[in-house]
């Protein structure tokens, strides 16, 4: 695959327009990047998003991974609204630093009914994982 059938612009239009909840209390989640098989999604570490100790919380990172799971498959097969999550496996790896997280997301697999991907998540600024995703999407037929 050498495109995306959605640009950035129409794949987070897409995504503010079918998730508005998903920024809730003030945009956080900022899609940089979609490309063949690929997406990169940044999240503002706002405090609704912080634990005690003032780090990212892991629900927070279960989320981030799994938008950014769905705009990696929304910017390779168009605007399919009813792909849904059928499973997320998480591995922590370390407590990330306060401040912004980037989750690159990697394709691995992408049939007409089913989509499994990777997600890795840092501390924006740092090669350190502190959070590893996988994930597999069930696409509707179209």
């Amino acid at each position: 695959m050498s495109a995306t059938i959605l640009t950035l612009a129409e794949t987070s239009d897409f995504l503010d327009r079918e998730f508005p909840q998903m920024q809730a209390g003030g945009r956080a989640y900022h899609l940089e990047e979609v490309g063949p098989l690929s997406a990169r999604m940044r999240l503002e570490a706002h405090e609704r998003f912080l634990r005690p100790g003032a780090t990212v919380s892991g629900p927070a990172m279960m989320a981030l991974a799994d938008y950014a799971l769905y705009a990696a498959i929304l910017a390779n097969i168009g605007p399919v609204a009813l792909a849904v999550t059928t499973s997320l496996s998480f591995n922590f790896l370390r407590k990330p630093a306060s401040g912004d997280l980037v989750a690159e997301c990697r394709l691995l697999k992408l049939g007409r009914r089913l989509a499994v991907g990777e997600v890795l998540i840092t501390a924006a600024g740092s090669p350190d994982l502190v959070c590893h995703a996988t994930g597999t999407y069930s696409i509707p037929p179209r």
